[in-house]
């Protein structure tokens, strides 16, 4: 299906939906404790491995700057159905991201915890498919 507009709808949700995500992280994260250039650092570990945290702002920056390029990424496969494929796309990013691409990057691998899962999936749910399918509904037509 042609969208002529597709490429405003796919900013305006990365944009959003990487906000909201990244917020929500440093929200609860921040609230167990972790400070918000670890937490970044520790997103461009997945690039850097445990070097990442000897990086200090830039590679904090650099953990931004991922973030965000997954949220843009992310926001070019919704259109359709907004609401409920937004939801079960936030829970395949998170499985995708968790048991995916953090096993294999050179990020530090942490234990199990249902409790973070469960977070991490409500987060994704909210935060990154709902607002990039709602975003992309909205400009793409």
């Amino acid at each position: 299906m042609h969208r002529p507009k597709a490429l405003p709808a796919i900013l305006w949700a990365g944009l959003i939906s990487g906000g909201l995500d990244i917020t929500a992280a440093l929200a609860v994260y921040g609230f167990f404790g972790l400070k918000p250039v670890r937490l970044l650092q520790g997103i461009a570990g997945g690039l850097l491995g445990p070097r990442t945290f000897e990086g200090g702002l830039a590679t904090a920056f650099l953990g931004l700057l991922c973030q965000f390029l997954i949220a843009f990424s992310a926001a070019a496969f919704l259109v359709e159905h907004a609401v409920v494929s937004g939801f079960l796309y936030g829970v395949a990013v998170y499985f995708f991201m968790n048991r995916i691409v953090v096993p294999l990057s050179a990020a530090t691998k942490y234990p199990f915890s249902f409790k973070m899962m469960f977070i991490g999936v409500v987060i994704h749910m909210f935060c990154v498919g709902l607002p990039i399918s709602l975003m992309i509904r909205r400009f793409s037509t």
